[in-house]
């Protein structure tokens, strides 16, 4: 019969959606085979939407991205897999609490007339330490952030040439043990031009981790307010992310559902 899915976007950062038992439902090997845009399905990962193990929560989100690689979090990722939920269940507006590998996150669904705007609690983003990383003897300023995963954030300019040269460079540096997101980041007053270069993935439409930590950063170095909007630009469209007086980031932006559909693995 083949394997159920849902197709979802968020700002073009695309997902497989498989509702699922348990975390061995897809398989790494098929998993790439899913994300494959010219022979599978084409994603940037696969979200296994699966029981709860906290207490209260919802639903549990796995992310397994197109690499294979299991990431701990994944913004985009949970606002698609929180509006399937919810669509699921026939919820329109209300709250929704899922269990991820980051831990638990709190989200409020905005669905009247299916619009599909998804507001989540990301938790404490800690900005951690000033590094600079040699790569091709060019000098990379990064400002490190986690945000359930690790970040690094350079206002170094940048175009497009560069990030696809210098960001899987840094992700991959030895400097991180488990690899690491790399932003691209210019910033103005409440606002944030952004280009992610995604572990495990490569550059992407958005990132909303990344889109986070950017905006934790920019509010530490004080370029940006606390407890304010701040209007996040990515490729794929605008996340509003806010960082509150104790640090958490609250999120808000649009998820899409595509399509459905069964997929077979060929012989």
């Amino acid at each position: 019969m083949g394997l159920a899915f849902d197709k979802y976007e968020g700002l073009g950062n695309d997902f497989v959606v498989v509702v699922a038992e348990g975390d061995d439902a897809v398989g790494r090997d098929a998993v790439r085979a899913i994300c494959d845009r010219r022979f599978g399905v084409g994603a940037d990962g696969v979200l296994l939407v699966l029981p709860p193990t906290s207490s209260g929560a919802t639903a549990r989100m796995r992310v397994i991205n197109a690499d294979g690689s299991v990431p701990e979090m994944c913004g985009n990722g949970l606002r698609c897999a929180a509006l399937h939920v919810a669509r699921s269940r026939g919820l329109r507006a209300g709250d929704l609490l899922f269990d991820t590998d980051a831990g638990l996150r709190p989200c409020r669904i905005e669905d009247e007339d299916a619009r599909g705007l998804v507001t989540v609690d990301m938790g404490v983003v800690r900005v951690t330490e000033e590094v600079s990383l040699e790569v091709d003897g060019d000098v990379w300023p990064l400002s490190l952030a986690d945000a359930g995963n690790p970040h690094a954030i350079t206002t170094r300019q940048a175009d497009r040439a560069d990030v696809d040269r210098v960001g899987p460079r840094i992700a991959t540096h030895a400097r991180f043990l488990a690899g690491t997101n790399v932003e691209f980041a210019s910033y103005r007053e409440r606002e944030v031009d952004l280009v992610v270069w995604e572990r495990g993935v490569g550059v992407t439409h958005a990132c909303g981790t990344g889109a986070c930590a950017t905006v934790a950063v920019g509010v530490a170095r004080g370029v940006l307010p606390r407890n304010l909007p701040v209007a996040v630009h990515l490729p794929g469209g605008t996340l509003e992310i806010t960082i509150t007086d104790e640090g958490r980031a609250i999120m808000r932006g649009p998820a899409t559902h595509v399509f459905a559909g069964r997929w077979e693995r060929k012989a």
